[in-house]
């Protein structure tokens, strides 16, 4: 059973002030009316729902990767194509990117064990995070991961049109292992890996995928 994130209590007490006093002031409006009682128990449910659908934290593995690179969020694979990477690379590299939708678990976590030695955060726009602008205009932060073999990816965060907040983890001289949590997007969001030239990706547009868990690519030799 999963437990809930403790990113929930930073955003579930203002929401759940907000949605008392709304109660309150339906009551007031409605009293003595069945129509009141209906849309008090619905936003209860609405924030049960938002509680524990948002801020899920399942236990998820820990796997030693090797040359292995897993999924960093769960989600829906929605790229898959060679770009030219310009915040740090300054070359071409295999962006994979999956897109988390407000139904799922939304911490992210660590493809790889090694060291980050890359982290920055940048300000940006609020574009839906499924569209191809959102990973150069959106708010987002961006780690670069070293592996103990030399490889160098890049997982980056990204804001949506609906996520506001970026939680970040880790930092750059922290050294981390393949399952650890990078950080935190609160509610429909995207995540995207850029990986070296020749990996052998091993999964498809349009497949679900999970964080920690799903295999997403083989990185070349090194």
């Amino acid at each position: 059973m999963s437990k809930i994130h403790p990113e929930a209590l930073k955003i579930v007490p203002p929401i759940a002030l907000v949605l008392l006093i709304i109660s309150g002031v339906l009551t007031f409006i409605f009293r003595d009316s069945l129509t009141g009682i209906i849309i008090v128990w619905v936003l209860a449910l609405v924030f049960i729902f938002l509680f524990t659908l948002f801020f899920r934290f399942p236990k998820r593995p820990r796997p030693q990767n090797g040359r292995k690179v897993y999924s960093s969020a769960d989600g829906k694979v929605v790229v898959i194509e060679e770009v030219m990477e310009k915040e740090y690379f300054g070359e071409k590299r295999i962006q994979l990117s999956v897109f988390m939708s407000i139904t799922n678990v939304h911490i992210n976590w660590s493809p790889v064990t090694g060291k980050v030695i890359y982290e920055k955060y940048k300000p940006g726009r609020f574009f839906p995070a499924w569209m191809p602008k959102s990973s150069a205009l959106n708010e987002h932060n961006t780690f670069v991961v070293e592996t103990h073999s030399g490889h160098q990816i890049m997982v980056r965060q990204i804001a949506g049109a609906v996520a506001r907040r970026i939680a970040v983890y880790k930092r750059c001289g922290d050294e981390v292992k393949a399952g650890d949590q990078l950080g935190f997007i609160r509610f429909g969001s995207r995540v995207d890996l850029f990986l070296p030239l020749g990996s052998e990706i091993k999964v498809n547009i349009g497949q679900h995928v999970q964080g920690s868990r799903t295999l997403l690519a083989i990185l070349p030799p090194a």
